[in-house]
């Protein structure tokens, strides 16, 4: 599941903190703008898709009058634009109960691949303290990266791998080319029942969850378990909203409730369990 996230052996910097307050205040106070014909509006633009958040020459200038600075590029300041641009992504780019939770006054990051708190990880490049500073909890000083590996060349240093998994077979060649292993299918014990249908596409959000969550009481009025997978743990809490408004039980297994998994998946089998999980 963790492939994509290289091991790091880090160790504490001893850099101030004060600077990214200093920067987060000023984000609330600039503009959004958008980019049309090739010109630039507002103090600043975000494109989601390239995950990227920039200011533009009127956003730098703004910056400079809010923070007090001659100019920003100049080699004195160049930290502090740093931690401007950090806490542009923060305020943009990086949303509560999505890419992270807020847990004991500490951010910790939610793993986009498996909706999983991924404790003791820290976002590098003075990312995370921005986003401690936009939560107004202690900012931990920044961590420089001491040494870093793969999880791939990792697994290569031992001589013998071996796994068990539900979902190797439609990776089968990955696993021959990286690792040089053979894919084995063990059969289901019991003939498979499932039946897989076509998606469905709905016009707008609010007519998905709509049917999201009559489906889901249909399930639960005759009897049948049901499991709702999501994407974020945003959007396990609105379907969760939506079926306490309707008086419909359920359990909820996200980010925010990872320490009750083993009890709520004991309980997801039974007459009528609804469980939504990311």
């Amino acid at each position: 599941d963790e492939a994509r996230t290289p091991l790091i052996i880090s160790g504490p910097s001893d850099e101030a903190t004060d600077k990214y307050y200093k920067a987060d205040a000023i984000i609330p106070q600039l503009r959004k703008g958008e980019e049309v014909d090739g010109v630039k509006t507002g103090d600043y633009l975000v494109d989601e898709r390239q995950h990227t958040a920039v200011l533009t020459e009127e956003g730098v200038d703004k910056a400079e009058r809010l923070l007090g600075v001659g100019n920003l590029y100049e080699p004195s300041n160049m930290e502090l634009l740093h931690c401007v641009e950090q806490a542009l992504k923060a305020h943009t780019l990086y949303r509560l109960d999505h890419q992270y939770v807020v847990q004991d006054g500490e951010v910790i990051i939610v793993d986009d691949f498996t909706g999983r708190l991924m404790k003791g990880r820290r976002w590098s490049d003075g990312l995370h303290q921005a986003v401690e500073a936009k939560e107004g909890v202690k900012i931990e000083k920044e961590n420089q990266t001491l040494a870093t590996i793969t999880l791939q060349n990792y697994f290569r240093l031992y001589e013998k791998l071996s796994g068990m998994t539900g979902t190797a077979e439609t990776e089968a060649a990955e696993f021959q080319s990286t690792y040089k292993l053979d894919v084995i299918v063990i059969p289901t014990h019991q003939p498979m029942v499932r039946k897989d249908f076509s998606d469905v596409i709905y016009r707008t959000l609010p007519e998905k969850w709509d049917a999201v969550v009559e489906e889901i009481k249909e399930c639960h009025d005759r009897g049948q378990p049901a499991l709702v997978g999501t994407v974020s743990v945003e959007n396990s809490e609105l379907i969760a909203r939506r079926l306490q408004r309707d008086a419909v039980p359920h359990n909820v297994l996200n980010a925010k409730f990872h320490e009750r998994e083993a009890e709520i998946v004991a309980q997801a089998g039974r007459k009528g369990a609804v469980t939504i999980a990311t």
